[in-house]
């Protein structure tokens, strides 16, 4: 297994991808990282697959994994087509699922948008930058 890591998306015609950038009345909950559509993902940690949600209520096509660690963290890692269901129990560098092409959700004519896996952690209920929790 090749494993590579991921580039930030920065920002494009729809935003920035930083922790803490502004999405109107709310605040961006995660950092995005650049990925290829059908990209396989793997786990960042050890742990039990917690839940598969839907990232938008509107549009059940889209999925995310959320991992907690042994810890009792939570990894949400959003734009991912499952390959785990819930309750299995998962390794660092597992592979849980591939990436979706989200970019192809909100690409225009004129505004562009980078393909990309959207991670955040939550920690005893606090959204926290995942940069600051890997350092």
């Amino acid at each position: 297994m090749i494993t590579v890591m991921l580039e930030k998306r920065g920002s494009d015609d729809f935003g920035s991808g930083e922790f803490g950038a502004s999405r109107g009345s709310r605040t961006h909950k995660g950092i995005d990282y650049t990925a290829p559509a059908g990209a396989e993902l793997i786990s960042p940690v050890d742990g039990e697959v917690t839940k598969l949600g839907y990232p938008y209520a509107s549009d059940l096509s889209f999925r995310y994994v959320e991992v907690t660690d042994t810890d009792g963290i939570r990894h949400r890692m959003f734009y991912v087509s499952p390959d785990v269901a819930v309750g299995d129990s998962v390794s660092r560098q597992d592979p849980i699922g591939k990436v979706q092409d989200i970019a192809g959700k909100y690409n225009t004519d004129t505004r562009k948008m980078k393909n990309h896996v959207h991670y955040e952690i939550i920690v005893w209920g606090e959204y926290v930058n995942p940069e600051e929790f890997w350092a």
